[in-house]
């Protein structure tokens, strides 16, 4: 079972940048598809970026062309760069398998954009 910590969260303006790391307990490298989520006021649980085995990455249109997804199978880390960001990326981030495993939800880790 994967245990996943998520970091890299907080304050940024409109227009600034952060990049996320999620950690996993065990190994990805046999793990297919890894993706990050966020969830702002609403109760769904948005899938923003997937990336493949094979570094093949999938992006919601909310942030095509502003988050780029990345994995490091040796260190078993998952990132998510995020530029330009907009006052409506303002969510809690978790990063998870696609389609996502119940067990494995961390804590998470709080992006705030706000001037």
């Amino acid at each position: 079972q994967v245990q996943l910590v998520e970091s890299g969260g907080g304050l940024v303006q409109p227009g600034g940048s952060l990049r996320l790391s999620c950690a996993a307990s065990g190994s990805i490298f046999s793990i297919s598809a890894m993706g990050w989520y966020r969830q702002g006021p609403g109760p769904e649980r948005e899938l923003v970026a997937t990336i493949l085995s094979g570094r093949s990455t999938i992006y919601a249109d909310s942030v095509k062309g502003r988050f780029t997804i990345s994995r490091d199978n040796a260190k078993n880390t998952v990132y998510l760069q995020m530029n330009s960001l907009k006052t409506e990326d303002t969510a809690v981030y978790y990063c998870n398998t696609v389609p996502y495993r119940k067990s494995s939800w961390g804590q998470g880790t709080q992006v705030t954009v706000s001037s």
